[in-house]
């Protein structure tokens, strides 16, 4: 069963994050706050984790798009291969925000990753989920969370969040009602920005 746990964004409670932090170590799947829709995340590091995420969205782990939620730029060079300094500026501009930006990934990668080209980084506008990362002390494999419903197409209320997701992962992070618009993702890849998909972030660039 999941545990439902309140935090507020404004002054998230160190003790608790720090004990999902913990458990995220460990194996334990978290759904959580962003600044855009919530997401479904685990410890980068933990194989068993990763793999109970892929099984969940119904792909192979090796080929799946997940996204990086990273505390700032400062460890980009631990998973992205060089990048030029007009792409930083992007990224430095724009980051923290609704933005998952696609780059060059490097020979660190997570080892099942390891076949990958690219990397989506986020650093989310949002300190619940910025400060477990922190805490965790390396980023957060996340997805996001969809709804099945056909109108919707993402859960907002923490409280039917934990109904439907219960028995698939180990904490809920209620931290308000989320949002029900994607990040906007741009490749920052090639010679020029591309867009992959508009969400909540700009794409005034």
């Amino acid at each position: 069963m999941a545990e439902l746990i309140k935090i507020y964004d404004d002054n998230p409670n160190p003790r608790e994050l720090k004990r999902i932090a913990n458990a995220m170590r460990d194996g334990a799947l978290v759904i959580y706050p962003t600044d855009t829709v919530y997401g479904l995340g685990c410890d980068i590091t933990n194989k068993n984790a990763l793999e109970k995420i892929a099984r969940i969205k119904g792909v192979k782990l090796e080929k799946a798009n997940f996204s990086f939620i990273c505390e700032d730029l400062s460890n980009l060079s631990d998973y992205v291969s060089q990048i030029d300094s007009h792409t930083f500026k992007i990224l430095k501009r724009n980051l923290p925000g609704p933005y998952t930006f696609i780059l060059p990934s490097n020979n660190n990668l997570p080892s099942v990753f390891k076949k990958k080209k690219t990397v989506g980084i986020r650093v989310p506008d949002n300190k619940i989920a910025v400060e477990l990362v922190k805490l965790l002390g390396n980023p957060i494999i996340s997805t996001s969370i969809k709804d099945e419903d056909e109108v919707i197409e993402y859960t907002t209320d923490p409280s039917l969040i934990v109904e439907k997701w219960d028995n698939l992962v180990d904490f809920v992070i209620d931290g308000g009602y989320g949002g029900n618009i994607g990040s906007t993702i741009i490749d920052l890849t090639g010679d020029e920005p591309v867009l992959v998909r508009e969400g909540k972030g700009s794409i005034e660039l």
